[in-house]
């Protein structure tokens, strides 16, 4: 999708070029390369521009940026696709449970770009699948998806600045304290493509903040009771599986997660619901926040828990 986005400069940008400019509101050197390639790409103050061109305060820059990749080559499913929010930059989905995010060995079309692309074709629209923040495939929750490449840019750009805060709702197992920092650092697993473990050596850097919402004792399908706390989790990295993998470390494994805890018995998958997250809009700068309360599975262990985002405290 085509988008054309006017900027202004402010005071603190005089001084700076035109590729400074841009680059430092998430716009990646790849689209400037596009920005480059096009015609009048780049604007200043209504006249074509070259990025080296110094900027003065109050001056206006308008980029267009031109699609350059072609669509997406996945079939186009009727398959539940929950869009909560929509602009001509950005989507926000609720994923269901059971979803990969894109087609992969053994996930060929069931996927949320599956998905996606049945939307945008019954729209009569044209759409290159950009997620921004993934979700395993059991793990429901709020999705960012990329509308055009000048989004995406900014939006990826964000994302490596943490500047999008990510909140999830874990169903835990045991009775977990009420608050804590989880520092250790996550790698693979040896021999295993999918599995990963806390690696203090040949880990990557991996931080886990969570504070405890409310535990429960909870009865076991073959009799007996097993203690389960609901958790509220804000990531301040992203690696792969990091929520599992940290919980886990601490003696707190998610309820139903077979991978990492293949002896639980509370839930059918992993209890991970990402159910708030909150970012400046990628074009405007205004403040986006959005909430998803507990799915019915979760909401099972957790009666009346986490409905509204007013019930979970900053942390």
């Amino acid at each position: 999708m085509d988008r054309s986005v006017t900027f202004r400069a402010g005071a603190s940008d005089a001084g700076n070029t035109l590729g400074v400019f841009l680059r430092q509101r998430g716009v990646s050197r790849h689209i400037l390369t596009i920005l480059k390639r096009t015609p009048e790409g780049i604007l200043l103050n209504g006249e074509a521009a070259f990025t080296s061109r110094t900027l003065s305060a109050g001056d206006q820059v308008t980029i267009f940026v031109k699609e350059a990749e072609p669509p997406s080559p996945v079939a186009a499913l009727p398959l539940p696709f929950p869009v909560i929010y929509e602009d001509e930059d950005l989507l926000v989905v609720d994923k269901p449970s059971g979803m990969a995010i894109h087609p992969s060995q053994g996930h060929h079309d069931n996927t949320l770009a599956n998905a996606a692309a049945w939307y945008f074709q019954q729209k009569g629209e044209s759409f290159v699948f950009r997620c921004i923040n993934r979700l395993d495939r059991d793990t429901t929750g709020l999705l960012i998806l990329a509308k055009n490449a000048l989004s995406a840019s900014i939006l990826s750009a964000m994302l490596q600045k943490r500047q999008i805060g990510r909140t999830y709702l874990a169903a835990v197992e045991g009775d977990l304290p009420e608050s804590g920092v989880i520092d250790a650092p996550i790698g693979r697993v040896p021999g295993s493509l999918i599995e990963r473990r806390v690696d203090p050596e040949g880990g990557d850097a991996a931080r886990t903040r969570y504070r405890c919402l409310l535990c429960r004792q909870l009865p076991l399908p073959g009799g007996g009771h097993q203690t389960c706390s609901l958790a509220a989790i804000r990531l301040e990295t992203g690696r792969t599986h990091q929520i599992r993998v940290h919980m886990k470390s601490i003696g707190h494994p998610l309820a139903g997660d077979t991978l990492y805890h293949p002896e639980t018995q509370l839930l059918p998958r992993q209890g991970l619901h990402s159910c708030a997250l909150d970012f400046p809009h990628p074009v405007t700068g205004e403040t986006m926040r959005f909430f998803s309360p507990l799915p019915k599975d979760m909401a099972t262990l957790f009666p009346g828990a986490a409905g509204s985002a007013g019930e979970i405290p900053e942390f």
